[in-house]
């Protein structure tokens, strides 16, 4: 079979609003890596390959995140950023593949959550190990370890609140929830929740956004010679997501989309 041009492949992979959804399409995708999944999608759609399979990739691509961290030093750090961004890769590539071979399915869209749930935390946990300096010379210290997982599992919580929206919404026999009723009912909450999205700083313990804030912190590190910054960057991290889980399930319980 023929492969597609890109200008065939464009309009059916990336239809108006795939790269405008609010809460769909990360920035980093619609800022480069959808350009570059299209010409692996081009590669891939003229095989047997399924969606379902790119996902498993995808998954495997995120948790390889955490051992990455192990490393010391910044190559460490480097495979860190590498392993996430493959894992960004093929969230574009395995969806691009489903709507031009029309294979959709719903264990595709739950695969694809749990990938994102894996993928955030270990970033998270790995970062956490790593500070606790495993491979160092001196005592383990595990508290960051400790702290890590505790912002691994804010992270995760997080997205379970948002996830469970669609779970009591289909168990009440609503329809799924519209992008307007995530708008708080309440105007102080609405301004609240403005100012914390113009600040994005909840986006610090995102997958993709931590693993670039590990690099930043393991060049830091390498010139102080100490794990300072990556410990101060983990109590930063853990503090976040213990706060952002209290703010997000106030914010949707202060909107309609419950309702």
């Amino acid at each position: 079979m023929q492969k597609p041009s890109i200008a065939e492949l464009r309009p059916v992979v990336h239809p108006p609003g795939v790269k405008d959804r609010r809460s769909g399409e990360h920035w980093a995708g619609r800022l480069y890596m959808r350009e570059i999944s299209l010409r692996i999608t081009r590669r891939l759609v003229t095989t047997k390959v399924t969606p379902n399979q790119l996902t498993y990739v995808m998954t495997v691509a995120g948790v390889l995140a955490a051992p990455a961290l192990l490393v010391p030093g910044i190559p460490g750090a480097l495979l860190g950023v590498l392993a996430v961004q493959l894992y960004l890769l093929f969230d574009c590539v395995d969806g691009e593949v489903a709507r031009w071979k029309k294979q959709y399915s719903l264990a595709g869209v739950y695969l694809d959550r749990v990938a994102a749930y894996l993928c955030d935390a270990a970033v998270l946990v790995g970062f956490g190990l790593r500070a606790a300096d495993l491979w160092g010379t001196g005592r383990v210290d595990w508290l960051w370890a400790f702290l890590g997982t505790l912002a691994a599992l804010g992270a995760i919580l997080i997205k379970a609140e948002t996830d469970l929206v669609g779970v009591a919404r289909h168990q009440g026999g609503l329809p799924p929830v519209k992008e307007s009723a995530s708008e708080p009912r309440s105007s102080g909450m609405a301004l609240a929740r403005r100012a914390a999205g113009a600040l994005n700083f909840h986006r610090l313990i995102l997958g993709i956004e931590a693993s670039l804030v590990i690099l930043v912190v393991a060049v830091l590190d390498t010139v102080r010679d100490d794990l300072f910054f990556s410990r101060l960057a983990v109590a930063v991290m853990a503090g976040i997501a213990l706060l952002q889980t209290v703010l997000h399930l106030v914010s949707i319980l202060a909107s309609s989309r419950l309702k």
